[in-house]
């Protein structure tokens, strides 16, 4: 993608995790979630040049099992191996402290690296996060249901790939789904395991929420088919130093449906105005 330098660094464990990166200034590590194809510069696609022009040095990781690092076979994909190589990769990559902007199993990824490394989060800018529910509560979820149970067979092709695309967002955007990202994200579905969804590991993360005392932005779609919306009040009432903001007629992917609402509040939220 246009405007974006790589680097790849070898983790614990072997793995390779690859991310990209441009801009300059206080960094600001977007953590993508979960789902067939997904990588970090497919679904910050709309927002990451807008944080950039506004001063920031932005780093889009691929998590293990997604776009451009490894993707293992035969293992479980635990909340805590996510966390764990990526947080190694930016490390290696140089970077110190950061804000974190995390998306559904990304945003549980931010909560995670946060607990076990306190002071290497400033903020949070939070979308529809996950690992705050029991695990059993997300599959009960519609969307995450029929992504499941739709990737990976012998019948996943391109237009399955659009499918469930088009899931992860309210109906009314449905069409606006452009095909170089629907093309971009079959690509990289292709080459993931089945492992990669089907022996995902996650903890509920709730009961520690109020052990974080960074500045969160939390942002939800009241019409989210894969993260239910009342997980916004958990980090009310743990107590945590949060703006939560709900949108309406939006699914699970508020940087998309809203992008341009999302990045002028978490940009103005990073640069303390909010």
């Amino acid at each position: 993608m246009g405007g974006l330098s790589e680097a790849t660094y070898r983790v614990a464990g072997g793995y390779d995790i690859h991310l990209k990166e441009a801009g300059s200034g206080p960094v600001v590590v977007f953590l993508h979630g979960s789902g067939p194809g997904a990588s970090g510069a497919s679904n910050f696609r709309d927002n990451w040049k807008a944080f950039v022009d506004a001063g920031y040095r932005v780093i889009l990781p691929d998590l293990i099992g997604y776009g451009a690092s490894s993707k293992p076979e035969g293992i479980d994909y635990t909340l805590q191996l996510f966390a764990d190589t990526v947080f190694e990769a930016l490390q290696a990559h140089g970077v110190s402290q950061a804000s974190l902007v995390g998306n559904s199993l990304g945003g549980g990824i931010a909560l995670q690296i946060a607990l076990d490394h306190p002071g290497f989060v400033e903020r949070f800018v939070l979308m529809a996060p996950g690992c705050i529910e029991d695990q059993p509560e997300y599959f009960k979820m519609p969307g995450i249901a029929r992504m499941v149970s739709n990737f990976g067979g012998p019948d996943f092709n391109l237009d399955e790939q659009r499918r469930l695309v088009r899931n992860l967002v309210h109906p009314d955007f449905a069409d606006r789904i452009p095909d170089a990202l629907v093309q971009e994200r079959f690509v990289v579905a292709r080459t993931q395991p089945k492992d990669v969804l089907m022996r995902m590991r996650t903890p509920n993360l709730a009961p520690r929420l109020g052990e974080l005392s960074q500045p969160m932005l939390v942002m939800w779609g009241l019409q989210d088919d894969f993260c239910p919306e009342s997980g916004a009040r958990h980090f009310l009432t743990a107590g945590c130093d949060v703006r939560a903001m709900t949108f309406n007629q939006v699914g699970h992917w508020v940087q998309v449906e809203r992008a341009a609402e999302f990045n002028a509040h978490a940009i103005a939220f990073l640069q303390g105005a909010a």
